[in-house]
């Protein structure tokens, strides 16, 4: 996915805009206890990047995305590529030991 991150988020994020994508049952647990609407993860996939990369997921590769929604939140999306289904969601905000000040690095833990 490396390679192609530019055509593999243009494909996801096609597919967002056009409402062709699927959450799987943790994604939409998570979004409820997160309270993470749908629109808001809509938003950060459409205007958010590309920050990791698990080519040998489980199922199917996906990677993280990171985007912002209307109102400037933060939010993480892992999501498969081909068909799309967002995996999980979560604000990094709430986690700032593990991620950079721009939420696109993971700290080391020690």
């Amino acid at each position: 996915m490396k390679d192609n991150y530019r055509e593999t988020l243009e494909v996801i994020k096609s597919h967002v805009k056009d409402g062709k994508y699927r959450f799987t049952i943790h994604a939409l647990e998570r979004r409820i206890e997160r309270n993470i609407s749908k629109k808001e993860i809509e938003d950060a996939i459409i205007n958010g990047e590309i920050i990791e990369e698990y080519p040998q997921d489980k199922y199917l590769p996906s990677c993280l995305i990171m985007g912002y929604t209307r109102e400037k939140r933060p939010l993480h999306i892992q999501i498969t590529c081909d068909p799309v289904w967002v995996i999980t969601c979560y604000d990094p905000s709430e986690k700032p030991d593990e991620w950079s000040s721009d939420f696109k690095h993971r700290r080391i833990m020690r």
